[in-house]
């Protein structure tokens, strides 16, 4: 639990000008354990510090599950493909940390492809994914995926439209021929709005550790808010199927998007030790959803 580690001199000095801690105080604060009986000792608000010390506990408990399924997956030897999409800033990359900080590398792959070569370009679409696809006993997250060419390509003008439309003709058949051969696709799609969007972009200006993230394409997201929505919606409409699902995650508390990312991927599978899991493995219907339940509540 490491965001509750105070070991920052401009933490301490904060903490103590506030709560005029002294240094018995600040000796006896080892974990957030502490930290809570510390507040609640001076009589503070601690409803922020116990949301965060329980997300940390349920983060915990459900990466134990995750450890669990993938033990499962690997002796059972499933495939197991985990699309993430969504606007830029929408938590993706965030929430594929939490799913992979502590699986067995062995087995698990994370896949965030560059943008493709010009001999990548010459050749069919989904040739460069195809490689990618799991292997039996092994689960992959894809940070991005072939939709790009569902939604960023045709925005951003990275595709024409008969490219387009061809992927957009394939890519339910792909996906079939793909469940019939036993892999088992994930879709999630991460929702924020753009009051949200916006905010994230800021704060990633001022964060000399994620600055990395910013481009120019991210300040186009805003600009082209309503031609995202439009290729967002068509995405849906045309790869929506029986057997591969769109799942919405809304996103705007990442926290919450995260652990109830998790429990969906979880609840999926009945693996080995499920029933005697130490928290709730079912996800929240108010915060994951199937498109066709959502499609006037996203962003």
């Amino acid at each position: 639990m490491s965001e509750f580690i105070l070991t920052d001199k401009a933490v301490h000095d904060q903490v103590a000008e506030n709560l005029l801690l002294n240094n018995s105080d600040f000796s006896k604060i080892k974990n957030s354990e502490d930290l809570r009986k510390i507040l609640t000792k001076y009589g503070r608000d601690i409803s922020k510090v116990e949301y965060n010390i329980n997300y940390e506990v349920q983060l915990r408990k459900l990466q134990a599950e995750l450890i669990k399924l993938q033990f499962w997956i690997v002796k059972n030897e499933k495939r197991v493909a985990v699309l993430l999409e969504g606007r830029d800033a929408a938590g993706k990359g965030g929430t594929i940390k939490r799913f992979v900080e502590h699986l067995n590398p062995r087995s698990m792959r994370l896949v965030a492809l560059a943008k493709p070569t010009e001999l990548e370009k010459g050749q069919w679409y989904f040739r460069r994914y195809i490689k990618e696809l799991p292997d039996i006993g092994e689960i992959v997250f894809f940070d991005r995926s072939w939709y790009n060419r569902a939604v960023v390509e045709p925005v951003m003008g990275f595709c024409d439209d008969e490219q387009y439309q061809r992927f957009m003709r394939q890519v339910s058949e792909f996906e079939d021929m793909l469940f019939e051969d036993g892999v088992h696709i994930i879709k999630f799609w991460f929702s924020i709005d753009k009051k949200e969007q916006a905010r994230r972009f800021a704060a990633r200006r001022q964060n000399p550790l994620k600055q990395w993230k910013l481009s120019h394409v991210d300040q186009k997201g805003q600009d082209m808010w309503d031609k995202y929505t439009y290729f967002k919606e068509q995405m849906f409409s045309r790869t929506h199927t029986f057997f591969n699902p769109w799942t919405i995650v809304k996103t705007n508390i990442k926290k919450e998007a995260r652990l109830e990312s998790i429990r969906f991927l979880l609840s999926k599978f009945e693996y080995t030790g499920k029933s005697e899991a130490a928290t709730r493995v079912l996800p929240d219907p108010n915060v994951i959803m199937r498109f066709h339940k959502s499609m006037y509540n996203n962003d």
